[in-house]
């Protein structure tokens, strides 16, 4: 079986200050690894600050904002988690319309711990199998999402874990997803 190969794809990476660093440095790794190119879509330009919980941790340098970023370059989305992360996304109508425009067009996302805020922003997890950060249970219940406490979850599309003891299956899964979703369809 040929390994997994996200090569020549364009990957977005939705953060900002706040950003739980391993939830953001372990899947971007992973894809970067299987081939892809990554670039890192923020609310400002400049550089994004992540945490080790509630410590400061390493800064990371922003490729676009999601005001000037266009879904439509992209091959795939992962939204990491953190708290304060997807808490500014989801009040920012730029983030949550470049959200959207990936479920829109029906192409992969990725989302662990709390980002599936953002997701229920832009409205998207009605309908859904999908898990997170146990906290955000009824808020996703409460979007129309169904809501799991399983470590990895994939539903048309979309792929969601709940933490980052959880990363050593998320991360090789949203590889394989995201492969998966973009390769080449084969005629008979």
């Amino acid at each position: 079986m040929a390994a997994t190969t996200l090569q020549g794809k364009r990957i977005a990476f939705l953060a900002a200050d706040g950003v739980e660093e391993v939830e953001y440095v372990q899947p971007r790794e992973a894809v970067e690894q299987a081939g892809a190119t990554v670039e890192l879509v923020s609310l400002k330009p400049g550089s994004i600050r992540s945490f080790n919980h509630l410590d400061h941790a390493s800064m990371y340098d922003v490729d676009v904002t999601a005001a000037d970023a266009d879904a439509g370059g992209y091959d795939a989305l992962v939204l990491p988690g953190g708290v304060a992360n997807p808490d500014f996304l989801r009040t920012d109508a730029d983030a949550v319309r470049f959200v959207r425009a990936f479920f829109d067009a029906g192409k992969p996302v990725g989302v662990i711990c709390h980002g599936p805020w953002t997701l229920i922003e832009a409205d998207v997890v009605r309908g859904r199998r999908m898990t997170s950060w146990p906290s955000l249970r009824t808020d996703l219940t409460n979007a129309g999402a169904n809501w799991v406490d399983e470590p990895v979850v994939t539903d048309n599309g979309l792929t969601s874990s709940r933490k980052p003891a959880d990363l050593p299956t998320f991360c090789p899964k949203i590889v394989e997803e995201f492969a998966k979703a973009l390769a080449p369809t084969r005629r008979s």
